[in-house]
């Protein structure tokens, strides 16, 4: 098989009715796999959807609310469902990226970050990677941030969730690669998303300080996860891909 062609595989991908989500979900159908959008907006949803399946791509939408544990649990059934009982490629790329001082930051401000960026994706290994073992392989590529690797005034709540994020990576590397399952961190630097719209200017400066001088656009950081979920990336176990032009290199 082509090491892009992912024909015959079915991947999840969170987050995925908009920006870098959205991205992933577009190439990965391009690269033949049937690619379940899992979001909370149904109209964005489906409008990514249709435009996957307008390039004849095949792909379905799938509403989750991940914030909740028994909300991820049942997008793991659903998708598992949907994908004609598997799900080969896991992309868990929901998040939310609050920033502000330590001290403004409330409880339930605190449990928001962490249930979706730590524990929606500790849920979804959990109920989908034993699978993935027992049929001998898989792929998952875990979305984190460059602000997880050096700190950033304003973003200690982001950040850490982020760090959390890139420790599961290495433990499950340990865990499910022996039995054929791949698990990697794709690190974006600053990136032009519809979230984003609003903070360009703030984003520019951040970006400046990279080698590359500029921001991501989402389909750049799709083709780095979309590599880690194919066969070219078959000898790459645990790593910390940074995709963010340069910048936690200097």
């Amino acid at each position: 098989m082509d090491s892009v062609d992912l024909t015959g595989r079915v991947a999840l991908v969170t987050g995925a009715t908009s920006g870098i989500g959205a991205a992933t979900a577009a190439l990965l159908a391009e690269r033949g796999a049937h690619v379940l959008v899992a979001g909370r907006d149904a109209a964005r949803g489906r409008a990514v959807v249709t435009a996957i399946r307008e390039r004849g791509g095949k792909a379905d939408f799938v509403a989750a609310d991940l914030r909740a544990s028994d909300a991820v649990r049942r997008l793991a059934r659903e998708a598992s469902e949907l994908g004609g009982g598997r799900v080969d490629i896991l992309v868990n790329n929901a998040g939310v990226y609050p920033a502000g001082p330590t001290e403004e930051a409330t409880p339930i401000e605190v449990d928001a970050v962490y249930d979706l960026n730590v524990k929606a994706p500790f849920y979804l290994v959990g109920a989908l990677a034993p699978a993935m073992a027992e049929r001998g392989g898989g792929a998952i590529v875990n979305v984190s941030t460059m602000a997880a690797d050096y700190g950033i005034s304003g973003l200690a709540l982001y950040g850490s969730s982020k760090a959390a994020l890139n420790q599961l990576t290495r433990a499950w590397a340990a865990e499910y690669g022996p039995r054929g399952v791949r698990v990697n961190t794709v690190a974006p630097g600053p990136t032009r998303t519809e979230g984003m719209e609003g903070m360009n200017e703030a984003m520019d400066a951040a970006a400046a300080q990279a080698p590359a001088g500029r921001a991501a656009e989402p389909e750049e950081i799709a083709e780095a996860i979309a590599y880690l979920a194919g066969d070219a990336a078959g000898f790459v176990q645990g790593a910390h891909l940074a995709v963010d032009g340069g910048r936690t290199a200097v």
